[in-house]
């Protein structure tokens, strides 16, 4: 076994073992459903800014984004992270977290299915939603342990990548079921702490590696591969890449105002000044974060060898693994950092499938189950609850390692259709009085007919893998047909009574 691989497994022992501490220590926590969903509503700021930018940012950001658009774009790439931080953060806090911590307390509602149905009165909205939520956060899901098998060969040659990610699902489970959304976060505030270290770590090492040069030699390097091959790599703005930066900055930044997994931080958190310091600290850890791995992202190009085609030899999601390889190749001290990479995309992962497994699962159990029975003694609802997070936490994982078309092609267009399904009738809803039952029908079928009829008129003309090439500028457009259509069909439907708005809206 060499140094890097036992250094490796030491911090993965290390690891593991708070992360099961920690659900042990959540499981003392729970009295109830109510806590084990949004912990008792008292999640401190720091806490609760981390587990929103810990469930943000996924392994697919760090590998897979982040090595093909800073191997197409370059410098212009950081616009994604920009963007991700600017809005999906900071405008996501700013409008979204006192109204929703306020309105879903009055309502008594722990999710957003939950909060359709009080809000508009329709029992069969929430039906739909969750519905919504389970067909397409499930596979999506799975699309979190993108990635990691990659670095996971490269520390551990002939070693399966299936490992990696049973090792990731396996964790999760563990401190998901035994110490739900308390457990989750402070394992998301853990890992975020992880995240942060790991990036710089990994920052500073690449930039003093002697092939890349520094600052300088970075810039004065992605100069002279631009003006060789005629790209516009160091651009700020993207060059040819605008319009490809722009759908792909609406559809990762505001699609987070309709994702039920990103939404549910703001029904836990503590109270109105702990909003206030969670938006400064999300919003600077997403802009770190997000930065950080485009930025890793553009180093391709220089450590990376080139196929013919212009593309990477060794294939898109491989560029990033193969840039740490390269530069960690020797050392304990390279060693240790490696690890704390490897940590870093664990914990990205991690966070990010234990926020939409929960979502997922409570989803089911509270807006479908409880609706049949709702009866059902409190204990049966905590055994619920845990089923169904294990079952769904077991699902993403053989979802991620069978090559299962009909999965595949869900995750592709799973953002787009939920924020798109969502977004309309959530935000209108936190602030409109005027917004009917019909309008927010409108707005969240819009999501899922908007993407369905681009894929179909696409695939009827050009294929469906030129749809699904098409998945971001369908999201979008799923995104902006639900915001425009639920005010438009409100000025011409039936208004609520004033005693119902009155009970949603009065102070």
């Amino acid at each position: 076994m060499t140094q890097t691989q036992t250094i490796a497994l030491v911090a993965l022992g290390l690891f593991t073992l708070l992360m099961v501490f920690v659900g042990f220590y959540g499981a003392t926590k729970n009295k109830s459903l109510a806590d084990f969903i949004l912990g008792g509503r008292a999640v401190g700021p720091w806490i609760s800014a981390f587990s929103y930018g810990t469930s943000y940012f996924s392994a697919v950001v760090f590998i897979g984004y982040a090595g093909m658009h800073g191997w197409n774009i370059g410098i212009g790439a950081l616009w994604i992270g920009i963007g991700n931080a600017l809005i999906g953060c900071l405008a996501a806090w700013l409008l979204l977290a006192k109204r929703t911590r306020s309105m879903t307390h009055k309502l008594c509602s722990s999710t957003m299915p939950n909060f359709f149905e009080k809000r508009y009165k329709s029992t069969s909205l929430k039906i739909y939603s969750a519905i919504i939520i389970f067909v397409f956060l499930v596979p999506y899901a799975a699309s979190v342990y993108k990635g990691l098998g990659a670095l996971f060969g490269t520390i551990f040659p002939g070693v399966s990548e299936n490992i990696c990610m049973l090792l990731v699902a396996v964790l999760t489970a563990i401190y998901l079921v035994l110490g739900g959304y308390i457990a989750t976060s402070l394992n998301d505030f853990i890992q975020g702490i992880i995240m942060f270290f790991g990036i710089i770590a990994m920052l500073i090492t690449i930039f003093r590696f002697d092939s890349v040069g520094g600052i300088s030699g970075w810039y004065s390097q992605l100069t002279d591969i631009s003006t060789q091959n005629n790209l516009t790599l160091t651009s700020i703005f993207g060059g040819s890449s605008l319009r490809f930066l722009c759908v792909n900055i609406l559809l990762t930044s505001l699609g987070c105002f309709g994702l039920p997994q990103m939404i549910h931080k703001f029904y836990a958190i503590k109270n109105e000044a702990s909003i206030k310091q969670a938006t400064i600290i999300s919003t600077l850890f997403s802009l770190f974060i997000g930065c950080g791995a485009y930025l890793v992202g553009t180093m391709g190009r220089i450590l990376v060898p080139a196929s013919a085609d212009g593309t990477p030899a060794c294939g898109y999601d491989n560029v990033v693994p193969n840039i740490l390889n390269t530069v960690f190749s020797s050392g304990t001290f390279a060693s240790i950092v490696l690890s704390v990479v490897l940590l870093l995309l664990l914990s990205a992962s991690m966070s990010t499938l234990a926020s939409v497994v929960l979502t997922s699962s409570s989803a089911i159990s509270i807006d479908l189950v409880l609706t049949a029975k709702p009866k059902m003694k409190q204990t049966s609802q905590m055994v619920l609850m845990r089923i169904l997070c294990l079952s769904f936490v077991a699902l993403s994982y053989i979802f991620a390692t069978m090559n299962i078309s009909f999965i595949v092609n869900l995750m592709s267009f799973s953002w787009g259709i939920v924020a798109g399904s969502f977004i309309g009738p959530y935000v209108w809803g936190l602030y409109s009085k005027k917004i009917t039952k019909a309008a927010a029908w409108v707005g969240t079928l819009s999501g899922l007919a908007v993407v369905l009829a681009g894929i179909i008129a696409i695939t009827a003309v050009n294929g469906f893998n030129t749809a699904k090439s098409f998945a971001p500028e369908l999201g979008v457009a799923a995104i902006f047909t639900s915001l425009i259509s639920v005010p438009v069909v409100s000025l011409f439907t039936k208004k609520f009574d004033n005693k119902h708005t009155l009970e949603i809206f009065e102070d």
